[in-house]
């Protein structure tokens, strides 16, 4: 890149967030996109957070600037050239949804970008679509109005039109587009102490001293929230200590559902990249047999590098396929205590974190997973104690993956009863992510 160009402010930063958008294009995910890119090029802490924003944004926003596109330009969205659309998506974002930069700025990069990166000839097109877009913000103007509640949910927040549908289906449309906002919110960071290394108290201290803006969660005993953007927290102070993880709120009511007590046997069936293992050690007091079970040896290299930051040295790790516990290790049947079975799902509940998920998931696949979860369910029964407890969560709010999925389960299982299930709607109170928590209990005299 030319000296003259660089020095353009933030030219920069937008070049690398447009690379990002174009790879989830692609078909990559968006945090290993937004991880090479920073991998790749040196960025000032400044730089990486106008990063994140811009590509995070564009995705988040996909359908509502492909709206735009059709609704200004002479070809639709989607049978622009990719890298343009990307671009396009770049520089309206900013224009229609970012207060902060100056529209001059954003119009004036996104044109160079166009200039300098193999689509001068489209240059004035992508000149022509961002002034119009700009007048029509500055007359108050938007996009032509539908009367169906599904596709203006799906318009105004970025959705897919099936998830919309399904949104109003199960909340209404008032209560739809409460979840749909808080899908579009940037999610605070929520830790998790780490009560083998810390206490709650010493943490926030720590955190205050160093000028890191914190809170306490409500209903949340061992959570912290810390505002987003306020640099990356595997510098905070703690973090290589192992006093405190990542983990939004709602998952950290997982763990505790369980129950766990120390001397305990207990697996967790689906448990990379550890999260929730962890939290179920410390609250055993690190003293038992916690065995935490994935499938894939790449993932489960994190729960390793999680629990030796952490110092839980009651978790065993293995390897494996959790539909096939039974049949390599036959002496497991009615072996637990207590089995966390925190499903692979659609991730609906996350969709604030993940910003491309929403673009990822279809009907199709939910049925697939709904499959993938009924297995894991029926396979992982028998390797539990009568008297002993299983929990079923997913990240999704989808009532197939849910409700019905245990429901089923139930129906087909005599000796295990409900004794608790929660639905966890992001947008509601102080809510984190969308959870599904079940507790089952199995009979003692089967």
């Amino acid at each position: 890149m030319s000296e003259n160009l660089s020095s353009i402010k933030g030219f920069d930063a937008r070049k690398a967030a447009w690379e990002v958008i174009q790879a989830v294009g692609g078909g990559s995910f968006a945090d290993v996109a937004l991880e090479r890119i920073f991998n790749l090029y040196s960025f000032k802490s400044i730089d990486k957070a106008l990063i994140t924003e811009l590509s995070y944004g564009a995705i988040r926003q996909r359908y509502y600037l492909d709206c735009w596109i059709d609704h200004l330009g002479k070809v639709p969205a989607k049978k622009q050239p990719p890298l343009l659309r990307w671009l396009l998506h770049l520089g309206l974002y900013q224009v229609l949804k970012m207060k902060r930069i100056p529209p001059a700025a954003a119009i004036n990069t996104t044109v160079e970008l166009a200039k300098t990166h193999h689509l001068k000839k489209l240059a004035p097109v992508v000149n022509g679509i961002l002034r119009s877009a700009l007048r029509s913000k500055e007359r108050g103007l938007l996009l032509p109005k539908s009367n169906n509640p599904s596709l203006e949910l799906a318009k105004n927040e970025s959705l897919p039109v099936w998830l919309a549908e399904e949104l109003i289906a199960w909340k209404g449309v008032e209560h739809a587009q409460q979840i749909a906002k808080a899908f579009n919110s940037v999610s605070p960071i929520d830790i998790r102490v780490n009560k083998l290394r810390a206490d709650l108290k010493d943490v926030k201290e720590l955190f205050d001293t160093c000028g890191i803006q914190n809170q306490l969660i409500p209903n949340c005993p061992s959570g912290l929230e810390v505002r987003a953007g306020v640099g990356e927290p595997r510098k905070w102070p703690g973090y290589e200590e192992g006093k405190w993880s990542v983990q939004d709120r709602s998952s950290q009511l997982i763990a505790p559902s369980l129950g766990p007590l120390p001397g305990e046997k207990i697996l967790d069936a689906c448990a990379a990249p550890g999260g929730k293992s962890t939290h179920i050690a410390e609250l055993m007091n690190n003293e038992g047999n916690l065995w935490s079970v994935d499938r894939s040896s790449r993932r489960s290299k994190k729960i390793l590098a999680n629990s030796e930051r952490l110092g839980t040295k009651c978790l065993q790790i293995l390897v494996a396929d959790s539909n096939e516990l039974l049949l390599k290790k036959p002496d497991w049947k009615g072996f637990f205590d207590r089995i966390l079975i925190d499903a692979p799902c659609s991730g609906l509940g996350t969709l604030a974190r993940h910003p491309d998920a929403r673009w990822r998931m279809n009907q199709d696949n939910i049925q697939q997973l709904v499959a993938v979860q009924s297995q894991l369910l029926n396979s992982l029964a028998p390797l539990l104690k009568n008297g002993g407890k299983l929990v079923y969560s997913t990240c999704t709010i989808h009532p197939e993956e849910n409700s019905h999925q245990i429901k089923n389960f139930l129906q087909s299982k005599s000796e295990f009863l409900l004794e608790y299930e929660k639905q966890i709607w992001p947008g509601e109170g102080d809510n984190g992510d969308g959870f599904y928590i079940s507790v089952l209990n199995k009979l003692k005299n089967q």
